[in-house]
C-alpha cells in the first residue's frame, strides 16, 4: 500500500471515529436533561437538584436552623451542577413554605424581590418533611455522581408531594408545567380516591387572587386557567389592586398597567405601591373615567390577567409521560398505601424478631437455661450446643428457629436479670409486643383505612393554616373594544370617500378607540365596516360614519333610495346586527346608478314623518306628500323596500320626529357575574325605556340609582334587591344593630336622586347590616325565633304598625337577636314581572 493510500485509509478511520462519538450526543444530552434536571419524578414528586438538597439536609440535621451556603455545600457532594442551581432550587423550596422551615430575607414572589445571599439567610426540614418525606429502611440508594457516597434513588413521599408544590421546567424538545394545589383539597381528595369515590382538583396559589378553572382539562396538555388579581373600588377615582396573579409580579403588573396607560387603552392618572405585609396597588383614574369600565381595561389589557396552560410531565419508568392531576394524586395516593404497608411489614419484622428474643431471654433465665454456662464443657462450641438443646422443650413456642447468634447474645446477658421482678418485666414487655403485633397486623388486614387515617392526622396535624388562597369563580368574557379608551380620534374626507385617524385636516366625527370598528355608508347606497385605521378607503360621497357595535338590534336605519334602472323610489329599515369586516355591501337594488335619497340613524328605532317633493315635471297630479317610516317594519340590510313613489323626487325632507316603534328593551341580572344583560341570563328585570333607572340595594344597607349601562359591574354576593326604580314605591327593610343587640324595621321613600353613588339608609355602626328587604305594598312577616329545628312562627302584617318614614330614620325595635331567621310571606298569583324582592 502507498504512502498515500495508507494515510487517506487512517483519516478516513480517524473521521469514522469521531462521527461514532458525536452521531448520538444530542439524544444523550436530550435524556440527561429530561431525567436529571428539568422533569419531576412521579415517585417523589421531586428534580434531582431538589431531592439531593432534601437529603443533605436530612443529614445535617439536628433540630436547628443552618445556614443556607452550607446547606449548599453539603448538597454538592451530591449535585454535579454547581452551587447557583442549588441555591436557585433551594430558594424556590423556601418560598413555598412546605417543606422548609426559612429564617431570613428569602424574598417575596409577589414582588419579585431576591433572597439575600446565602451566608445570611438559614433553613432547616419543615417537622412536615422530617414525617412524610424520609425512611431510610424504604429508601432505595445508587451512588453519588462521585462515586463516594450514596444517594436515594427517590425518595419515600407518603403525601402527593408534587401536586403541592407544583413543578415547572424546560427541557430539550418538552417542558413541564404543574400547578399548586390545595394542601388541604389534596389530602381530601386522596382520602375519597382510597374510598372509591370521585374527586376534583383545582389549582391554588400562595399569591391568591382568584382562577376560572372552566378548561383546567384535569391539569393536562391544551388545557387553560385564567387568574386574576382582586381589584376593589375605593371610590369613582381610586381603584385597590389587593393581590397579584400567580407568576406576575408587584413591578410587573404595574409595568403593564403603565403600558396599558401608554397605548391609550386605558386612562390613569397615577399607580403607587404600597405593598407591604400585603399586597396594595393604588390606581388613580383620570377625571371622568368610569371605574367599572377601568377595571374591566385592566383585565383585558394588563397582567391584572393572565391564562396559564400546564402541562403535566413527569417521569415514569425513566420515561417522560403526560400525565393529569388526577393521575397524579391516584398515583401517590396508591404509592403512600404502599410505602405505608412496607413500613408495617417492616415494624411488624422488628416487633416479631424483638418478641423472639424477649421470649428466648425469658426463657434462659426462668428455666435457668443460663446454669449450662456453670457446667464444664470442652468447647466453647460445646456451650452453646448444650444451651441450644436446653431450649428444646420450648422451641414449639417460639416464631422462628433459634440461630447461633441468639444464643451468643443471650450469653452476654448480667446475670442480674434472674431476679423475679427482671421476670416480670420481660412478661410484660412480651404482653406488650404481642399487643403491638396484633395492631400492626390488623393495620395490615386493614391498609385502605390506615392510610386514611394516615392522611386525617396529616390534615389535622398541618391543615391549620393551609386554606385555599384563591377563590375559584367564572370569569365573564371582557370584550376588548368595549372596554378600550377612546385613545385616538376619526376623521372623514366625505367627497373623495376616505375615513381613518390620519386625515387629521379634514372633518372630525367622534372618539374612538384603536380596536374599534367603523361602519361608513355612501350616497351610491354601499356599506362596508371597516378596522380602525390611518386611513382607509370607503367610496366617494359618504353620508354616514360611526363606530360599529355588533349585534346591536335597536339601532335602526331609515332610508329612502331612487332604484337606477327602473327610477322607483324605496323606503327600507333595517339594523345592522353582524357583517364581515372589509366587504362591501349593496343596500340598494344593485343598479350602479342608484343613490340615496334620505338617510336616517335612529338609537332606539324611531320613525320620522318625512316630506317627498317631486320633481315638477312629472306628470304626478300631487307634486308633495308625507312618507311615514313607522309604516314599514324593521328587516335585515338585504331587504329592497317599500315603494314611496314611482315618480322621480326632487328632494326628502325631515318633518316630524317620530316615536320608538321598538318595545321597551328587556333587562336581566347576571347574579353569577354580577352583570346586567339583554341575552336572559340571570334574573329578569323587566322592561326598560330609555330614561328608565335601576335601584340596587346592598347588604351593608346602602342602595345606589344607576342607569341600564352594560359596563357596570356589581358585586352580585353583596347585592340583596335589584330592581327598576319607581320612586312612588315603599322598601320595607329590617337590619341589624349591633350596638343594642337587636333587630330594627323600617318603611321609607327613595328620595335622593343622585346617580351612581350609595347612601345608607340603616344606623351607622360597626357590625350593622341589613338582614331583609322587600318593595311589596302590604309586606307579611314570618317571623321565627326560639330553637332553629322547631321555631316559633309569628305572622306579622308590617304595614300595621310601622309608618313611613325618611329614608335616614333609625326605625322600630322589630325584636332581640333571638330572632332566627325573617322571610316574607309570598303573595299567591302575584307576577308582576319583578324578580323576587327579598333575601
Amino acid at each position: 500500500m502507498s504512502k498515500e493510500n495508507y494515510d487517506a485509509q487512517e483519516k478516513n478511520e480517524k473521521e469514522t471515529g469521531v462521527q461514532s462519538q458525536y452521531k448520538t450526543w444530542f439524544l444523550d444530552y436530550a435524556s440527561y436533561v429530561i431525567l436529571e434536571r428539568a422533569v419531576p419524578a412521579i415517585e417523589d414528586g421531586l428534580k434531582p437538584v431538589q431531592r439531593r438538597i432534601l437529603h443533605a439536609m436530612k443529614e445535617m440535621d439536628d433540630g436547628r436552623y443552618n445556614k443556607v451556603a452550607n446547606i449548599i455545600g453539603q448538597s454538592m457532594q451530591y449535585h454535579p451542577h454547581g452551587d447557583a442551581s442549588i441555591g436557585d432550587a433551594l430558594v424556590n423550596m423556601g418560598q413555598k413554605d412546605l417543606l422548609i422551615d426559612t429564617q431570613g430575607n428569602w424574598g417575596d414572589v409577589r414582588t419579585g424581590d431576591d433572597a439575600a445571599a446565602a451566608r445570611y439567610i438559614e433553613a432547616r426540614l419543615s417537622k412536615f418533611a422530617l414525617d412524610v418525606v424520609f425512611n431510610n429502611k424504604t429508601t432505595e440508594w445508587q451512588l453519588s455522581y462521585d462515586g463516594r457516597k450514596n444517594e436515594p434513588v427517590t425518595l419515600p413521599v407518603k403525601f402527593p408531594l408534587l401536586l403541592a408544590q407544583g413543578a415547572d421546567g424546560i427541557a430539550v424538545g418538552l417542558s413541564t408545567k404543574i400547578l399548586p394545589h390545595n394542601f388541604c383539597e389534596i389530602i381530601e381528595a386522596a382520602i375519597k380516591h382510597l374510598r372509591g369515590k370521585k374527586f376534583d382538583l383545582y389549582p391554588d396559589f400562595l399569591t391568591g387572587g382568584m382562577v376560572d378553572v372552566t378548561n383546567y382539562n384535569d391539569g393536562k396538555r391544551g388545557g387553560k386557567v385564567r387568574v386574576r388579581a382582586n381589584i376593589e373600588e375605593l371610590d369613582k377615582k381610586t381603584l385597590i389592586i389587593r393581590n397579584v396573579p400567580f407568576g406576575v409580579t408587584t413591578s410587573s403588573l404595574i409595568d403593564s398597567i403603565l403600558k396599558a396607560n401608554d397605548q391609550g387603552k386605558i386612562k390613569i392618572k397615577k399607580v403607587t405601591d404600597n405593598t407591604a405585609a400585603d399586597v396594595e396597588i393604588m390606581v388613580d383614574l383620570a377625571p371622568g373615567i368610569s371605574p367599572d369600565i377601568t377595571i374591566d381595561a385592566l383585565y383585558a389589557f394588563t397582567d391584572c390577567e393572565v391564562s396559564i396552560s400546564p402541562n403535566a410531565c413527569v417521569i415514569v419508568d425513566n420515561k417522560p409521560r403526560f400525565l393529569g392531576a388526577h393521575d397524579l394524586l391516584t398515583h401517590s395516593a396508591d404509592q403512600t398505601k404502599d410505602l405505608l404497608k412496607k413500613e408495617l411489614e417492616i415494624k411488624l419484622g422488628e416487633l416479631q424478631e424483638k418478641w423472639h428474643y424477649t421470649s428466648l431471654e425469658k426463657i434462659f433465665f426462668e428455666e435457668k437455661i443460663y446454669k449450662e454456662l456453670e457446667k464444664k464443657h470442652e468447647t466453647w462450641d460445646k456451650v452453646i450446643e448444650a444451651i441450644n438443646k436446653a431450649f428444646d422443650p420450648f422451641k414449639k413456642k417460639l416464631k422462628r428457629a433459634i440461630s447461633r447468634e441468639d444464643i451468643v447474645k443471650l450469653t452476654e446477658k448480667p446475670v442480674r436479670r434472674i431476679y423475679r421482678l427482671d421476670i416480670d418485666e420481660l412478661n410484660e414487655q412480651i404482653k406488650g409486643l404481642e399487643a403491638d403485633i396484633k395492631q400492626v397486623e390488623h393495620d395490615l388486614e386493614h391498609l385502605t383505612d390506615f392510610t386514611i387515617a394516615y392522611f386525617e392526622n396529616l390534615l389535622k396535624k398541618y391543615g391549620k393554616g393551609r386554606e385555599r388562597k384563591t377563590e375559584i369563580k367564572l370569569f365573564e368574557a371582557i370584550q376588548a373594544k368595549q372596554v378600550a379608551i377612546a385613545n385616538t380620534k376619526l376623521y372623514v374626507n366625505r367627497a373623495d370617500g376616505f375615513i381613518g385617524s390620519g386625515l387629521k385636516k379634514d372633518e372630525f366625527i367622534t372618539d374612538c378607540s384603536d380596536l374599534d370598528d367603523i361602519i361608513a355608508f355612501t350616497k351610491s347606497g354601499k356599506m362596508k365596516v371597516v378596522k380602525m385605521a390611518d386611513k382607509v378607503f370607503i367610496g366617494k360621497d359618504i353620508i354616514h360614519i360611526a363606530v360599529f357595535q355588533k349585534n346591536d338590534e335597536r339601532t335602526t336605519y331609515n332610508m329612502i333610495y331612487a332604484d337606477g334602472k327602473s327610477g322607483i323610489s324605496y323606503g327600507k329599515r333595517f339594523n345592522v346586527t353582524g357583517v364581515t369586516r372589509d366587504k362591501e355591501y349593496d343596500l340598494t337594488k344593485g343598479d350602479p346608478k342608484s343613490k340615496v335619497l334620505y338617510f336616517s340613524v335612529n338609537p332606539n328605532g324611531e320613525a320620522e314623518v318625512v316630506k317627498v317633493l317631486l320633481s315638477p315635471n312629472c306628470s304626478a297630479r300631487i307634486k308633495e306628500l308625507d312618507f311615514y317610516f313607522e309604516t314599514l317594519e324593521i328587516k335585515g340590510r338585504s331587504v329592497l323596500g317599500n315603494q314611496v313613489t314611482k315618480y322621480p323626487i326632487k328632494s326628502v325632507k325631515f318633518k316630524e320626529a317620530g316615536k320608538s316603534t321598538l318595545s321597551a328593551r328587556k333587562l336581566w341580572f347576571d347574579d353569577q357575574f354580577g352583570r346586567l344583560n339583554t341575552e336572559e341570563k340571570g334574573n329578569y328585570l323587566g322592561s326598560f325605556d330609555p330614561e328608565d333607572k335601576i335601584l340596587v340595594v346592598y347588604n351593608d344597607g346602602t342602595y345606589e340609582i344607576t342607569d341600564q349601562e352594560l359596563t357596570q359591574r356589581f358585586d352580585a354576593d353583596k347585592v340583596m334587591l335589584i330592581q327598576q326604580f319607581n320612586n312612588s314605591r315603599i322598601l320595607t327593610a329590617i337590619y341589624y344593630d349591633a350596638a343594642k343587640l337587636q333587630f330594627n324595621i323600617k318603611r321609607f321613600k327613595i328620595e335622593t336622586g343622585t346617580m351612581k353613588t350609595r347612601f345608607l339608609f340603616i344606623k351607622e355602626g360597626e357590625g350593622n347590616y341589613l338582614a331583609s328587604i322587600t318593595t311589596d305594598e302590604q309586606p307579611v312577616l314570618l317571623l321565627k325565633t326560639g330553637k332553629k329545628s322547631a321555631p316559633d312562627i309569628q305572622k306579622i302584617k308590617i304595614a300595621d304598625f310601622v309608618e313611613v318614614m325618611g329614608w335616614k330614620a333609625v326605625g322600630n325595635k322589630l325584636v332581640d337577636k333571638k330572632a332566627v331567621d325573617f322571610e316574607w310571606e309570598k303573595k299567591a298569583g302575584k307576577d308582576d314581572g319583578q324578580p323576587e324582592l327579598f333575601e
